[in-house]
C-alpha cells in the first residue's frame, strides 16, 4: 500500500516546537544546526524561546516551521512514495525528495516571507475562513462580494474554505455570509491571492536562481493538485503558488483516487492528517490510515521502538 508523507504548512507553529526532536535525534539537531547556518542566525533560539510575537511574523515563520518539519522527516528516517504540503509545507516535500538543498530551501522560504509581508501594506488585506459551507456555496458568496478583490485562496477540505483579499472586502465576506459561519484570520498578509501578483512575479526570478533536481519521488503539488515528477515541473508550481490556490482537498481526493490510503504528516502539529480523515469521511473513503511524526514520541512509534 502506497504510503504519502504531508508536511505541514504556516499557522502550526509555537514556541518550543521541535524541540523534543532536536533533544533525542542528534539528526533533527543537526538539521537545526544547517538551518542556523543558512540564515546566520539561530532559528533554534527562535524556536526554542520565541518571544510567539517574533516567531509568528511570517519571515521567521516560515524558516522555522520548514526547519521542525525537515528535522522530524529526518528523524524518522524513512521513504514515502509519494509526498505534498500544504502551501510553506510544500518546500519541505521537495527537501524531502531531494528538488530542493535544505539550505537553499531555508533561505528561499526567508525571501518568500519577506515578500508576502512586503507585497501588501498593513491593514490592506485579511483572509477569512469559512465552515460549514461547500465550494459552490463558498464560490457563490465570493461572485456577491463587490467591496474589492476577494478570492478563495485554500480549499482545505470540504467544509473548510478560506478567501483572501483586500480589507472590505473580507469585511463584506463576514457580512454576507450565514450567522457564526466566517472567522476572520490574524494573519497581516492576504496570502494565495492576486493581490500578490507582483511579489509572485520578483520571487519567480528568486527561484529560477535556486539549483533544482528532478525530486526523487512524486510531490503532489498545491495549484494543480497533481504530482510533479520533474525539476522544471516543482519550479513552475512553486512559482505559481506564490499568489495561487492552495487545493489541498483535491489533492487529497486525487490520492484517495490513486489508492493512496496511509498518510504521515511530519511538522510541529498534526494538522493535515486531521483535515484527510474528515476528507476520508465526507467522500466516503475507507481504509485510511493516519499518523503524526511532530514529536519525539510520535517518530518512535513510528520506527517501532
Amino acid at each position: 500500500m502506497q504510503r504519502a508523507f504531508l508536511f505541514t504548512g504556516q499557522g502550526s507553529q509555537f514556541v518550543g516546537m521541535g524541540m523534543d526532536l532536536a533533544q533525542r535525534y542528534p539528526v533533527a539537531a543537526a538539521t537545526f544546526a544547517e538551518a542556523d547556518a543558512a540564515l546566520g542566525e539561530s532559528v533554534l533560539a527562535l524556536c526554542r524561546e520565541g518571544p510567539e510575537d517574533r516567531l509568528a511574523l511570517t519571515e521567521n515563520t516560515q524558516p522555522a516551521t520548514l526547519t521542525v518539519a525537515v528535522a522530524a522527516y529526518r528523524a524518522l528516517g524513512q521513504r514515502p512514495d509519494l509526498a505534498a504540503g500544504h502551501s510553506l509545507g510544500e518546500y519541505a516535500a521537495h527537501v524531502a525528495a531531494g528538488t530542493l538543498a535544505f539550505a537553499d530551501a531555508v533561505r528561499l522560504v526567508r525571501e518568500r516571507g519577506r515578500r508576502m509581508q512586503g507585497a501588501v501594506p498593513v491593514g490592506t488585506g485579511g483572509m477569512v475562513v469559512l465552515r460549514k459551507m461547500g465550494l459552490d456555496e463558498v464560490q457563490s458568496l465570493v461572485a456577491r462580494v463587490d467591496a474589492g478583490l476577494c478570492q478563495i485562496a485554500n480549499v482545505n477540505e470540504p467544509e473548510q474554505i478560506v478567501v483572501s483579499g483586500a480589507t472590505a472586502a473580507m469585511d463584506q465576506v463576514v457580512a454576507l455570509a450565514p450567522p457564526r459561519k466566517a472567522l476572520r484570520l490574524q494573519v497581516s498578509v492576504p496570502f494565495h491571492c492576486a493581490l500578490l501578483e507582483g511579489a509572485a512575479a520578483d520571487f519567480a526570478r528568486v527561484l529560477d536562481g535556486v539549483a533544482m533536481r528532478d525530486p526523487s519521488f512524486p510531490v503532489w503539488c498545491n495549484v494543480d493538485a497533481a504530482p510533479v515528477t520533474t525539476a522544471a515541473a516543482a519550479r513552475s508550481a512553486l512559482q505559481r503558488q506564490f499568489a495561487g490556490s492552495v487545493l489541498w482537498q483535491q489533492t487529497i481526493e486525487g490520492m484517495f483516487a490513486a489508492g493512496v490510503r496511509r498518510f504521515v504528516e511530519c511538522g510541529p502539529k498534526p494538522t493535515l492528517v486531521n483535515m484527510v480523515k474528515r476528507i476520508a469521511l465526507a467522500r466516503g473513503v475507507e481504509g485510511v490510515e493516519t499518523a503524526a511524526a511532530t514529536t519525539a514520541d510520535e517518530v518512535a512509534a513510528l520506527q517501532g521502538g
